[in-house]
C-alpha cells in the first residue's frame, strides 16, 4: 500500500482516505459545533448569574476561612501570615538602611 499524507491506494487501485485524516475531519466539525454552542451557553444570564453567586458563595467560605485559620494560629501561639508579612516588611527596611549605611561608610573610607 502506497500512502500520501490524504489518500492512499488499495491493492485495487481504489483510493480511500487516510484514518487520520478522517478522524481530524470529524474531530474538527465536532469541536467546530461544540465550541459556538458552549459560546452561546457561556453567555446566557441563566449560566452567568448563578456562577456569579457561586464564585461569591465560594470566595465568602475563603475568607472565613482564612481569619478562622489566623485565629487558630494565634490561639497557638504562632504567627500569622499577617504577622509573617509585617515582620518581613520591617527586615526588608532594614536592610535597606544597612546597605545605605554600608554605601556611606564605603564613600568616607575612600575619600
Amino acid at each position: 500500500m502506497v500512502q500520501s499524507s490524504k489518500l492512499c491506494c488499495t491493492a485495487g487501485g481504489g483510493l480511500v482516505m487516510n484514518g487520520w485524516d478522517t478522524y481530524k475531519q470529524g474531530f474538527d466539525a465536532w469541536e467546530k459545533a461544540t465550541a459556538q454552542l458552549l459560546e452561546t451557553w457561556l453567555k446566557s444570564p441563566l449560566v452567568l448569574e448563578p456562577a456569579g453567586t457561586l464564585l461569591t458563595s465560594v470566595m465568602k467560605v475563603k475568607t472565613a476561612s482564612d481569619k478562622a485559620a489566623a485565629v487558630w494560629w494565634g490561639a497557638m501561639g504562632l504567627p500569622t501570615k499577617r504577622d509573617q508579612e509585617r515582620t518581613l516588611h520591617a527586615l526588608n527596611e532594614l536592610e535597606s538602611r544597612l546597605l545605605d549605611l554600608e554605601e556611606k561608610l564605603d564613600a568616607k573610607t575612600r575619600s
